[in-house]
């Protein structure tokens, strides 16, 4: 029996750069994954595939709206090779799992492919081509989430889908119906819409991304309706039927009426479950609440000491960068150190164009607290870079403290804001004030100059170009 000093259950981001480390700290580690490839929901069938395809449907829809301006003619009609536009996703995919696997045999890492379940506390069973099993004296469960469903929703995946099969269609949809108003549902409702499709997002909540600052559902609801998605909004969905390559979606609204959408294509996209499946945590002693989460403590270890659990398994966000601190943390923590993770500072982004980001509290939790903040906001028009580029959709918006001009949240909405929010990250884990961001040069033209400027906004209202 082979004996490790760590196994990390699960090969998505949390787990594999789990893995790595340990490894840097001198642990002898193995990492257990139950498909063929490493890698997770993040890079198989999450983060990175959609995020080619939302690249592939950008190029396309800027040829089709936006070339002419630009002075670019192109003769003949523009065509989509949808089969080639999914063949170049799936090369994407393949060629950053591939680097994963490098990445285990450069740190010396065994990978065990199998399904990995608690045998005991110290036993982990795999079971792929062969059963076997290890011996490890700490692990760290990494197994991540599936999407979620509604109880009366039967997934078809053929019609009625989720995120995983929408990433690899044989077709172009005519209706795609969006059951969720959150990031990945508005995702992939921006691919297909811009690839052609008619799309209708059905959200329960008042608004989409309701986790964000008001003002950039606000903001996105509106470029997005410009750009052809149709919103349902206070709407419950309580029915949804196949019929044929028809499906219908039963929901009723606001004032209690029962209203009906039909499409071709149904998303469910209601957010994702803990995947604790067949890991036998029982067997372990391993604790797992109501919801399906591991419990952990601050250091991320379970009720047995020994076992550790990182990512969407456990509480808060379910985001890949989150999953990655995550892993650093456990595997520094188990070798002694004292790392640390900030929460708030974990960025949120939607990578929709314009692309959404946020750090920090957002004004509805600040007024909730009942604190006393000040608020300066800047549009992306005002901007020359914005001009040039013809990306003058969204603003940035910065929160700080009206006593002490400690920055507290800031919300973005624009070009390459998923980029742009790590300065924020930056300047906020150095507790920086909003005059500290308005004092620092900002090369010209940027679209980082919309920071700086937002800042001084919040700064005595002191703007410069608006």
């Amino acid at each position: 029996m082979s004996k490790y000093d760590v196994a990390v259950i699960g090969s998505g981001p949390g787990g594999y750069v789990a893995a790595i480390r340990c490894a840097q700290l001198g642990m002898k580690t193995a990492i257990i994954e139950k498909y063929n490839t490493l890698g997770g929901t993040c890079l198989n069938v999450g983060c990175i595939p959609s995020k080619a395809l939302l690249d592939s449907s950008h190029h396309y829809d800027d040829a089709m709206r936006h070339f002419e301006e630009h002075g670019i003619d192109i003769p003949g009609d523009i065509k989509i090779n949808f089969e080639k536009m999914i063949a170049r996703k799936q090369k994407v995919v393949d060629q950053t799992c591939d680097g994963v696997a490098f990445l285990m045999k450069k740190n010396n890492i065994d990978v065990f492919t199998g399904m990995g379940s608690f045998v005991d506390a110290t036993h982990i069973k795999i079971e792929g081509e062969e059963t076997q099993t290890i011996e490890a004296a700490k692990t760290i469960i990494a197994t991540g989430s599936k999407p979620a469903t509604l109880p009366f929703i039967e997934l078809d995946k053929e019609r009625i889908i989720t995120s995983t099969e929408a990433l690899s269609l044989k077709e172009i949809p005519k209706h795609m119906i969006v059951i969720g108003g959150g990031v990945i549902g508005l995702e992939l409702g921006q691919v297909y819409r811009r690839l052609g499709a008619d799309v209708t997002v059905i959200e329960y909540m008042d608004r989409i991304t309701p986790g964000m600052d008001k003002v950039l559902s606000k903001e996105l609801t509106k470029v997005l309706k410009k750009q052809g998605v149709k919103f349902q909004l206070s709407h419950a969905v309580n029915k949804v039927e196949r019929n044929g390559d028809e499906v219908t979606v039963t929901a009723k609204n606001k004032k209690g009426e029962e209203v009906s959408f039909t499409g071709d294509y149904v998303l469910v996209s209601v957010g994702r479950r803990p995947y604790t499946d067949k890991l036998n945590a029982t067997a372990a002693g391993v604790k797992v609440n109501e919801r399906g989460q591991i419990e952990v403590n601050e250091h991320l270890q379970t009720n047995v000491s020994n076992i550790y659990a990182i990512g969407d398994v456990v509480r808060g966000a379910m985001l890949a960068h989150k999953a990655e601190e995550e892993g650093v943390f456990v595997a520094e923590t188990i070798a002694g150190q004292k790392p640390h993770i900030n929460y708030n500072l974990i960025p949120n982004v939607i990578y929709t164009w314009p692309e959404v980001a946020s750090v920090g509290q957002t004004e509805e939790q600040l007024k909730e607290a009942g604190a006393n903040y000040k608020v300066g906001q800047f549009p992306m028009r005002a901007l020359g870079r914005s001009r040039a580029s013809g990306d003058i959709d969204g603003l940035i918006k910065i929160i700080a403290d009206k006593a002490t001009d400690e920055v507290l949240g800031v919300h973005m909405i624009g070009a390459r804001v998923a980029d742009l929010i790590s300065e924020a990250v930056t300047a906020m884990e150095f507790r920086a004030s909003a005059e500290d961001i308005a004092r620092m040069s900002h090369a010209h033209p940027t679209y980082a100059e919309a920071v700086k400027e937002a800042a001084l906004a919040a700064t005595d209202d002191r703007a410069l170009h608006v």
